[in-house]
């Protein structure tokens, strides 16, 4: 649903999944969506140099969040709820969850 305004499926699955768990690293995001992890490490860095999300070390893991200080989080989150719950009536309908 948001890979037409976020540019690709990696940003959208990477979008959704900090949104939906709030704190992930790339291979958790990888793993979960069954993808390759330099994808997604590369929409985790675009998206972290944009501003949208922060990150910090914690062992060996990088964990990145949603950062709540940018000026669009706000709109962002509402964007980012709606087509949580789009995807999840979408899979819902048809038995993927």
């Amino acid at each position: 649903m948001l890979e037409s305004l976020l540019g690709n499926k990696s940003a959208e699955k990477v979008m959704l999944s900090i949104f939906i768990h709030g704190e992930l690293h790339a291979s958790a995001i990888a793993q979960h969506h069954g993808t390759a992890l330099d994808p997604i490490k590369k929409q985790l860095e675009r998206f972290e140099n944009a501003g949208f999300l922060i990150s910090r070390i914690v062992g060996r893991s990088k964990l990145y969040k949603l950062n709540n200080l940018h000026p669009m989080n706000k709109p962002l989150k509402q964007l980012l709820l709606i087509a949580s719950k789009s995807n999840y009536n979408l899979n819902h309908e048809v038995g993927q969850i």
